[in-house]
């Protein structure tokens, strides 16, 4: 133990995306605080909205996150939608869970192999990592690329897609263009397979926590464009209703906001939770994964939610093939949506969990107020409170192994501080 404050600066972390902090306290060898600090300028997105038309919303919103654009564009929809009333055609519905299923892919494949892998492997980064396990690398590149593709057809372009629009598309794709992706699409579920094998022998800390799990819940899917807002605690709310559960309140050491519960409560997104709120929606073949891998209905450890993710991208395969081979174009690309004054409210599942948008627009369809929550935002609490109870038994450790300690607990949420967290600075007090 020792008298003086001792400084750790990591001047560029990569794996995961965005710009902050970690400030670790400890007194008397107990950890007294325990700060995410992000520092990532405010980019002002709510404000930039405001006196645009209420069609500009997704494209604006998309350029939020180069990562999960499609979320943004469909949490807008949904809003915008929701505020005027409109119903949308299943065979739109079904091409945006395509798409969406797309961004699944390409975003938990990315956090999976490049991202998180490497901790667990024992490597400073995937370029090291793949030195001597190029064959996962090369997998993990592939299925990537599968998920790309969707995108790209789909959406338009693999990063910030410009095909969606309140309504629907700007443009259907043909059967044949949607069916020539078939093949690779069939290959990389059972890659997808082997990839949860692979990932449940891992060795996993033993850190199980009692979280209070978040996600919307569809009437017959596991959710993805559409449901309530659930929770482990028995809330069952309409998507009009999130703010009467989730409020946000600003802290000293972020600029992004946090979330809890109205009482105060720290919540969990993401996949544990919709897996846990949604284990009965799982499709064949990603039930089948998770049990082969050892995974109950819930799963508490964060260090687990690798294997979560890459269920997850078991569901988002198979889900790509039967919306595939069920494909008939829409007569129409996109529905009349017509201006109205009010308040519409939109919430899809991101990959990281629930991503919620709310605008308020007035009668010449202008948008006069909106508010966006990324996932990660609400993450926030939950990922100060794991840091706590994971690291306080590690206070033995010497700085540099404290802080990679940290680095990995905190990576297990996927955080896109861009969205809201890359962790440069890590402080150290300790007297």
């Amino acid at each position: 133990m020792t008298e003086t404050t001792r400084t750790i600066e990591v001047n560029y972390l990569a794996r995961v995306e965005g710009e902050g902090a970690l400030h670790l306290a400890i007194e008397n060898d107990r950890l007294t605080r325990a700060e995410l600090r992000i520092f990532e300028p405010p980019r002002f997105f709510e404000a930039l909205l405001r006196g645009r038309d209420f069609r500009e919303a997704p494209d604006i919103t998309a350029r939020i996150c180069g990562i999960c654009p499609v979320a943004y564009l469909m949490s807008a929809c949904a809003a915008v939608e929701n505020l005027c009333g409109v119903d949308i055609p299943a065979p739109i519905s079904d091409l945006r869970r395509l798409l969406y299923c797309g961004e699944w892919i390409e975003s938990h494949v990315l956090h999976i192999f490049m991202l998180h892998l490497p901790d667990f492997l024992g490597y400073p980064d995937a370029v090291a990592m793949a030195r001597d396990h190029g064959d996962l690398v090369r997998l993990g590149l592939r299925m990537k690329k599968a998920g790309n593709s969707l995108v790209a057809l789909v959406g338009g372009r693999e990063i910030h897609p410009i095909n969606v629009r309140v309504g629907g598309f700007y443009r259907i794709p043909a059967r044949s263009e949607i069916g020539a992706l078939r093949a690779e699409i069939d290959w990389a579920l059972g890659a997808a397979e082997q990839t949860v094998a692979r990932l449940a022998a891992l060795d996993f800390p033993d850190f199980d926590r009692d979280y209070t799990f978040v996600a919307l819940r569809h009437r017959a899917d596991y959710p993805m464009n559409s449901g309530r807002l659930v929770s482990s605690n028995a809330v069952d709310l309409p998507v009009t209703a999130y703010d009467d559960y989730l409020v946000e309140q600003h802290v000293r050491h972020s600029t992004s906001l946090h979330s809890r519960t109205v009482d105060g409560g720290v919540v969990q997104l993401g996949p544990l939770a919709r897996y846990a709120l949604n284990h009965d929606r799982l499709t064949p073949r990603a039930r089948a994964a998770a049990t082969a891998a050892g995974l109950g209905p819930v799963v508490r450890n964060p260090f687990r939610s690798i294997v979560v993710r890459a269920v997850e991208v078991v569901l988002a395969f198979e889900e790509a093939l039967r919306l595939i081979d069920a494909y008939h174009p829409a007569d129409v690309p996109a529905v009349a949506v017509e201006p109205r004054a009010g308040i519409g409210y939109g919430a899809t599942e991101a990959p990281r969990g629930t991503l919620y948008h709310r605008y308020t627009v007035g009668e010449d369809g202008l948008i006069t107020d909106a508010k966006i929550v990324a996932p990660t935002s609400v993450n926030q609490a939950v990922i100060e409170a794991d840091l706590r109870h994971y690291v306080e038994p590690n206070l033995h450790l010497p700085d540099e192994e404290l802080r990679a300690v940290c680095e990995i607990a905190i990576r297990n949420y996927d955080p896109c501080i861009s969205c809201s967290a890359h962790f440069l600075k890590l402080t150290v007090e300790r007297w």
